[in-house]
């Protein structure tokens, strides 16, 4: 559902749930999927990742997401609909560890497996799997190379079957690996593209992240003063989210 309402040819419903998640109203974008989500398996399982997505942003929600998952995981009837939903099993699970919340890695791992058995290379959601088995090895299993290699695969997923809010996380988490290694002027590339597509989308509560993770590449002083001080802006007008934004903006707090 990465880019669901994001184009001209989208729905009212899924442009109404657009315009709420891109401005952290995620519980409201829920609640405009509650009925159709009690019979209709896309709807349910587009309902738990919103909510799955507050979980990562807020740090709170975790009951409400896991009610929303198991009930869209019940609703699933074939492959695509049953891997989707161990996407979702998987990045919740995922959230939680890197959160502190509770040590669901083996989970997450387990999940994610399970929907690569499900979803094979080219099926849509494939792009989506592909990146977020980057984030496990990234952040949880400190395998940059393993990420790198996830990340350009989803990269080349959400470009032959465009999904721009995807290509914004994979420019953006491409451009970190590049910060790491030492390469400046990809990693200032890239978190420019993610800056651009974000704005371009309206995007507005990935935006002070983007900002920031630009401000870390700029080699100008004043020039990095300037985006942080974007992004403290746009944290403080979102109240606060996402909230781990916060130790990289002391501004803001």
């Amino acid at each position: 559902m990465s880019g669901s309402g994001t184009t001209a040819g989208d729905d009212p419903l899924q442009t109404a749930v657009w315009r709420l998640r891109s401005r952290a109203c995620w519980t409201d974008a829920a609640s405009l999927l509650e009925r159709l989500a009690a019979t209709d398996a896309r709807a349910a399982l587009q309902r738990a990742a919103l909510l799955g997505e507050r979980c990562l942003y807020t740090e709170q929600g975790w009951a409400a997401a896991e009610d929303a998952l198991r009930a869209a995981e019940a609703l699933a009837h074939n492959d695509g609909e049953r891997g989707a939903a161990a996407c979702e099993r998987g990045q919740l699970a995922y959230s939680a560890t890197l959160l502190g919340v509770r040590d669901r890695a083996d989970e997450a791992r387990s999940a994610l497996g399970r929907a690569a058995a499900l979803l094979p290379p080219g099926a849509p959601g494939r792009a989506l799997l592909d990146f977020r088995r980057g984030l496990m090895a990234e952040n949880l299993s400190d395998s940059p190379q393993a990420a790198r290699a996830a990340y350009r695969r989803a990269h080349a997923g959400a470009t032959a079957h465009p999904d721009p809010l995807l290509l914004s996380f994979t420019w953006r988490h491409l451009a970190g690996l590049a910060l790491r290694d030492g390469e400046l002027a990809e990693a200032r590339h890239g978190f420019a593209e993610s800056l651009r597509i974000r704005e371009e989308l309206g995007y507005l509560v990935g935006t002070a992240p983007a900002l920031a993770s630009l401000a870390e590449a700029e080699p100008d002083q004043e020039a990095a003063a300037r985006l942080r001080a974007e992004a403290s802006r746009l944290f403080r007008l979102l109240g606060g989210v996402p909230t781990w934004l916060a130790e990289h903006l002391p501004t803001a707090a």
